[in-house]
C-alpha cells in the first residue's frame, strides 16, 4: 500500500479535483446531486487508494482458489473451462420438454436446468383438484418415475449436469433422478448436478412451500446425508438468494439473507451429527445478476470471502473445499419488461457480463420474451448466444478476477461485506434464519425494500427504459408460446393408465413404509427411493409425509 505522506498527497489532489468539478458543475443546475446503488450505498464521484488505505491485499484479496477466495473458488477459472452455460428450461408435457432440452444441448449449451410447473412444486398429482388450470404452465408436470424417464430419454446422465428448481419435494425428485439414471445403467456416483432443496426462502420470499420447518429441514439434511454417502459429486443445496432478490431485496439484502439461510443449514446438518467438512463441499448457492453493473460484481466477491469466513471462523471447519462459495447465477427476470421486449436483450447482456466478471460457475440467460409469456425456441437460442459471444468473443474470460485491485471495485466489496454481516448479526440476535421469518423480519425487510424501489420507478427517480422514460407506441408481439389446454387433461389419462398396469399392491407396501419412517428418526432417502421405483406418484409420497409432519401455515403479522 502507499506510505502515509503519499496517501496525504492523493488527499489533497482529490480536494483540488472535487474543487475543480463543483465549479464546473455550475454550469449545471439540474444535475442529479446524489448517487447511490440498490442497497442505498453512496456511490463516490471518483474513487482513489483513499479508499482502500485499511485493505490488506494479501489477507483479504489474495489469489484465485486460495482462502478466503475473493477472487474465486479454482485455480484456473475460465481459463480452464467456462462456466456452464445451463439454459432453465420447461414447460407442458416431459415429451416437449425432453425436445427442448435436446434442442439446448444440440446448440452448445453445457448443462440442463429443469423448471417445474407449479402442482409438482407444490406435491400434487396433475389429477389434484387444486392443480386444475396450472399443468405445465410455469414448466413441465413431473407426476411419477414414469414423467421423468420420459423427460431424460435419450439424454445420457452420466455425460450432462442436470440442476432441478425444485424445492419442499426436492428429496422425491432427486430419488426419481436417480432411478432414471439406474435405469440407464449409470450409478449413482456418476451423477452431477444440483437440487435446489432451499425451503427457506420459500417461507421468507416465495411461497411453495409443504411441511412445516422442522420436518423440512429434516429431508435437507437426509439429502445432505444420503448424498454425501451415495451421490458424492451431486450438490446438495442450492441456497438461493434469486427469489429474495426477485421478491425486491436490495444486493446487500440478496447477500445477508442467503448466508443467513445457509448458516441455519450448517447448524441443521451438524445437529444431525453430520462433518461440516465432508458435507459442506457440496453446498452451493444461487444468486441473481442485477441491472447495477459494478454493484452485482462486488456482491459475488464479498459474498465469497463471508462464506468462506463463516464456515473457517464459525464452523471450524478445515477442509478447504468446504469453504468454497460455488455459485450459479441467473439473470434477473423482474427486469424484463413487457414494453419493448428487445430491451431485455441488452439487459441480459450486462447482467450476464457482471456474472461472468464475478465468477459464476454456471448461468442461466433469461429470455427477451419471457415478460409476456414461455420463451420461445428462438429467443432461448439468443440468449443462449448472449453466453456464447460473452465467452468466445469479448475477451472476459482471458483472465482471472480482471477487475481486482480497482478502487471502486474494491471499497464496494469491502462496504458490502461490512453492511451484510451487519444484517446477518440482526438475524442472529433473532435466533437465526428460521426464527427471523417465523417473527416477519426477513419478509418486511424484502418487503419495504421492493416498495421503496417501486415508488422511485413510479416518481420518475429510477428509470426503466421503455417504461416511465424512453416510451414508444409498438404493437403486440406475435408467435408467443401457449401451452396447450389439453396438457392437463392428457397428463390425468397418463396417471390413471399408470396405475392401472402398476403393481398397487408394492406401491402400498412401499408408501406405508416410508409413512412409518417418518415417525422414527431414520433417513427417509431410501424409503422414497422405493416408492418412487414402484411407480408411486409424486402426490401419493408427499401425502405420505403430510398425514405425518403437517402442513406449514403461514403465521406471521406484517
Amino acid at each position: 500500500m502507499f506510505e502515509k505522506d503519499k496517501l496525504e498527497e492523493i488527499r489533497q489532489g482529490e480536494k483540488e479535483f472535487h474543487d475543480g468539478v463543483e465549479k464546473s458543475l455550475e454550469k449545471f443546475p439540474e444535475r442529479k446531486e446524489e448517487f447511490a446503488n440498490s442497497s442505498s450505498i453512496p456511490v463516490k464521484r471518483l474513487y482513489t487508494p483513499t479508499d482502500i488505505e485499511d485493505f490488506d491485499y494479501m489477507e483479504q484479496l489474495g489469489f484465485p482458489a486460495e482462502y478466503p477466495f475473493t477472487r474465486g473458488v479454482q485455480n484456473t477459472m475460465y481459463r480452464g473451462r467456462y462456466w456452464t452455460m445451463r439454459m432453465y428450461a420447461g414447460f407442458a408435457t416431459a415429451e416437449e420438454s425432453n425436445k427442448r432440452y435436446k434442442y439446448l444441448l444440440e446448440s452448445g449449451g453445457s448443462g440442463l436446468s429443469v423448471a417445474f410447473d407449479l402442482p409438482t412444486q407444490m406435491g400434487y398429482d396433475s389429477s389434484a383438484p387444486i392443480a386444475q388450470g396450472e399443468v405445465g404452465k410455469v414448466g413441465v408436470a413431473i407426476d411419477s418415475l414414469a414423467d421423468m424417464e420420459i423427460l431424460f430419454d435419450g439424454i445420457p446422465l452420466d455425460k450432462v449436469s442436470t440442476s432441478m428448481t425444485i424445492n419442499a419435494p426436492a428429496s422425491v425428485l432427486l430419488a426419481m433422478y436417480i432411478a432414471v439414471a439406474e435405469k440407464q445403467g449409470v450409478s449413482k456416483d456418476k451423477l452431477r448436478g444440483t437440487i435446489q432443496n432451499d425451503i427457506l426462502k420459500e417461507y421468507s420470499a416465495r411461497g411453495t412451500y409443504i411441511f412445516p420447518v422442522g420436518p423440512s429441514m429434516r429431508l435437507i439434511t437426509d439429502v445432505f446425508d444420503y448424498c454425501t454417502r451415495e451421490v458424492p459429486k451431486w450438490n446438495t443445496i442450492s441456497i438461493s438468494g434469486y427469489h429474495i432478490r426477485e421478491a425486491g431485496s436490495t444486493a446487500v439484502q440478496e447477500v445477508a439473507f442467503t448466508l443467513a439461510d445457509g448458516i441455519a443449514y450448517v447448524n441443521a446438518a451438524l445437529d444431525a451429527g453430520l462433518d461440516v467438512n465432508k458435507f459442506a463441499p457440496r453446498l452451493s448457492f444461487f444468486f441473481n445478476a442485477h441491472n447495477n453493473f459494478f454493484e452485482e460484481i462486488a456482491k459475488y466477491r464479498a459474498a465469497r470471502r463471508m462464506w468462506a469466513k463463516i464456515i473457517k471462523e464459525r464452523f471450524g471447519a478445515t477442509n478447504e473445499k468446504a469453504m468454497r462459495l460455488k455459485f450459479h447465477t441467473q439473470t434477473a427476470g423482474s427486469t424484463l419488461t413487457a414494453q419493448q421486449v428487445e430491451n431485455n436483450v441488452v439487459r441480459v447482456a450486462l447482467q450476464t457480463l457482471a456474472a461472468v466478471l464475478g465468477g459464476t460457475q454456471s448461468l442461466h440467460t433469461n429470455s427477451k420474451d419471457e415478460a409476456l409469456s414461455l420463451p420461445s425456441e428462438v429467443s432461448v437460442r439468443t440468449a443462449l448466444r448472449t453466453q456464447q459471444v460473452v465467452a468466445y468473443e469479448s475477451g472476459v474470460a482471458d483472465t482471472i478476477d480482471p477487475l481486482a485491485g480497482s478502487y471502486y471495485i474494491e471499497s464496494l466489496t469491502n462496504e458490502i461485506e461490512k453492511q451484510a454481516t451487519e444484517l446477518i448479526k440482526k438475524i442472529d440476535d433473532l435466533g437465526g434464519a428460521p426464527a427471523a421469518i417465523e417473527k416477519g423480519f426477513i419478509q418486511q425487510e424484502i418487503m419495504q425494500s421492493a416498495y421503496d424501489y417501486q415508488k422511485a420507478v413510479d416518481e420518475g427517480r429510477e428509470i426503466v427504459v421503455g417504461v416511465n422514460k424512453f416510451k414508444a407506441e409498438e404493437e403486440a408481439p406475435k408467435d408467443l408460446l401457449r401451452v396447450d389446454p389439453s396438457v392437463g387433461e392428457n397428463q390425468v389419462k397418463k396417471i390413471e393408465a399408470l396405475k392401472a398396469k402398476r403393481d398397487n399392491a408394492e406401491v402400498e407396501k412401499t408408501l406405508k413404509a416410508l409413512k412409518d419412517a417418518c415417525n422414527t428418526d431414520e433417513n427417509l432417502m431410501p424409503y422414497i427411493l422405493d416408492a418412487v421405483h414402484a411407480y408411486a406418484t409424486l402426490q401419493e409420497i408427499c401425502d405420505q409425509m403430510r398425514s405425518v409432519f403437517g402442513e406449514y401455515k403461514q403465521t406471521v403479522s406484517l
